[in-house]
């Protein structure tokens, strides 16, 4: 079976993406808000397009300002289910708001998004299900999963024999911190 460390490599969006951002700690919240809006998008599609499109959702959101998405109410709702350069599911555009609402309401509580993560790590990935089930919209096994895994929370990203793997535990990402193992497949 093919992983991503062994199609990616090359590709000009595949390459880029695994090669500097695929499992690497994140503390910003615009880009963890970033990477939860794009593992929602791509729900049933391919990861290709979503990367085609980030530009089109940096712009069509603001540049993933969570204050600015959280304020918007239906005419920003209808503009975005209007614009074609992103993925117009108006389960996934209701989700992506309301997820900045939840995430202003986080950062009151916990300083950031971050910080809200760093506080509940480390966990199984089951117990992050719940959680972000509880916590969000439109985050299952799989988005939550990807979320978790690309921001260096969840083990497996990378194959130990990568190159890049090298690089992300020089960083020491959460679940290296908190010793978690590699998942076996």
């Amino acid at each position: 079976m093919s992983s991503y460390c062994d199609a990616a490599p090359g590709h000009p969006l595949h390459g880029p993406y695994h090669d500097e951002e695929y499992g690497f700690p994140v503390a910003d919240d615009a880009r963890l808000f970033e990477r939860l809006v794009l593992e929602i998008s791509q729900a049933g599609l391919n990861w290709l397009l979503i990367l085609q499109r980030r530009g089109s959702y940096r712009a069509a959101f603001e540049g993933f300002d969570i204050d600015r998405v959280a304020a918007y109410g239906p005419a920003e709702e209808a503009r975005l289910l209007a614009d074609p350069r992103i993925i117009r599911n108006r389960l996934k555009v209701q989700a992506t708001i309301e997820n900045a609402r939840r995430m202003v309401e986080i950062r009151a509580a916990h300083g950031s998004f971050a910080a809200w993560l760093e506080a509940q790590h480390p966990r199984p990935k089951e117990d992050w299900v719940r959680l972000f089930r509880k916590t969000f919209r439109f985050t299952g096994p799989e988005i939550t999963g990807e979320f978790l895994l690309s921001t260096g929370y969840l083990p497996g990203a990378h194959r130990p024999d990568c190159p890049v793997y090298a690089r992300i535990a020089g960083l020491e990402p959460p679940w290296m911190r908190a010793g978690q193992p590699l998942p076996l497949s």
